[in-house]
């Protein structure tokens, strides 16, 4: 749970106003909050012919408690909330574009999903509140540890709970989930995926990271206790999954990592869930450092990281902020301040900035910019406030970034209402260019 991102709710939309056919209520909002977008932008396939590509995150909130819920909501197309998400991609019209906690199963071809293909079919493929449909070609979900049973009693509550459906067995679970699948992946492209190249993470131990800050167990002597060697011996690092997936942009390549770490919260002094959150976050951090990511082994056993040539962008949820929250050691800093990564211009939005507990209430205390906030946890008062949480971090190497914007409409817009009941996050995207 942290702060968040820039950009007026429809610069963004202006941007895209080529791409999109926007209504005249939303089309006076762009007008009414534009400051300094291009006008002469195009249609998106154009210009990353051009060199240029926009790249998003969303977590989405498309999770629900049982498996098949959210097959059955996307079956049939009138699910208010999942055509408002719709929207706001057609809105945004993104090339290559991360959704967190959407539901996984295994009911689609390998590397997709059921939901998957529901969700392009009744949903981005047909026009919301007049937005130009959007269809794309390429899709990849990962696999994730929620919900997988460990047989252990990983949250120390003296009980093992190996039936899917309650808290206590997602608790128990090698990431937390009600059943199998539960806050997973999907990965939207216009252009290729070299699904031969892609490298996933999902089994790789939290252990064998070198100085892993496992938790403790207070009430003994014996350090980093607070799980036994035999459940150490089963405890995946990820949460969900960790994924390298090799987009073809024309002839250059753009390894997208993906990723969403578990929340620091919800655990006891022993910080279990912030420890694991600050070494998921570590474990992209080293990844894209040559000389640190010698240990990291891949789930087909291929040792280490990504070239100093390579291109990247970090996507995702990190439930980290940079100056709030309960995240241990601002661990989202180990991403913003890498000497690999252009962290330098956050994205921003003037619905986080006005909002109306960005500088009262949960938020009266925050020492982040509330205009970069990318998920309100405000909870009408009684939460954390509104917190930066999501990310999309290109590469110093072969990337220079063009805009950038949160998804966040002011509170009196036409929209606003139902962004903020669809999701607790927002949409972030940036716009990039390949340089040599």
């Amino acid at each position: 749970m942290r702060r968040g991102s820039l950009l007026p709710f429809l610069a963004l939309l202006f941007v895209s106003a080529c791409r999109d056919a926007t209504p005249p209520v939303l089309q006076s909002v762009v007008e009414r909050h534009v400051t300094s977008v291009d006008e002469s932008d195009t249609d998106s396939r154009a210009s990353t012919e051009a060199g240029q590509l926009r790249v998003a995150t969303f977590n989405a909130s498309l999770n629900r408690d049982k498996a098949g819920e959210l097959i059955e909501a996307l079956s049939t197309g009138d699910h208010e909330d999942i055509k408002t998400v719709a929207e706001i991609i057609q809105r945004v019209r993104p090339d290559v574009l991360l959704l967190n906690e959407f539901d996984g199963d295994n009911q689609g071809s390998p590397g997709s999903s059921l939901a998957a293909r529901l969700f392009q079919d009744n949903y981005l493929s047909v026009s919301q509140h007049e937005a130009e449909p959007m269809n794309y070609r390429y899709v990849y979900v990962p696999t994730v540890n929620t919900g997988i049973a460990s047989g252990f009693d990983l949250d120390n509550n003296g009980k093992v709970v190996d039936t899917p459906g309650s808290p206590s067995y997602a608790n128990d679970a090698l990431g937390f989930g009600r059943h199998p699948g539960q806050y997973g992946m999907l990965l939207l492209s216009q252009y290729p995926i070299a699904v031969e190249q892609i490298r996933t993470f999902q089994t790789f131990l939290w252990r064998d990271m070198p100085d892993a800050r496992l938790p403790d167990d207070l009430d003994t002597d014996e350090p980093n206790d607070f799980y036994s060697s035999e459940e150490q011996a089963v405890l995946r690092l990820s949460s969900k999954n960790h994924c390298d997936v090799p987009v073809r942009v024309g002839d250059a390549v753009l390894h997208v990592l993906i990723a969403h770490p578990t929340p620091p919260v919800f655990d006891g002094p022993e910080d279990h869930h912030g420890r694991r959150n600050h070494d998921e976050i570590r474990l992209w951090a080293d990844y894209v450092s040559p000389d640190a990511s010698s240990y990291i082994t891949d789930d087909a056993g291929h040792a280490g990281g990504l070239g100093e040539e390579s291109h990247f962008v970090i996507l995702g949820d990190y439930n980290a902020d940079p100056f709030d929250g309960d995240s241990t050691n601002f661990a989202i800093r180990q991403l913003l301040e890498h000497p690999r990564i252009n962290a330098s211009v956050p994205p921003t939005s003037e619905g986080a900035r006005t909002h109306r507990f960005a500088t009262q209430g949960p938020g009266a205390e925050h020492q982040g910019n509330p205009a970069h906030d990318t998920a309100d946890f405000s909870f009408f008062g009684k939460g954390p406030g509104n917190m930066r949480v999501d990310y999309v971090l290109p590469s110093k190497q072969g990337l220079k970034q063009l805009d950038a914007g949160v998804f966040w409409p002011v509170w009196d817009d036409p929209f606003a209402k139902r962004v903020a009941k669809a999701s607790d996050h927002r949409l972030v995207f940036l716009d990039l260019e390949f340089i040599p």
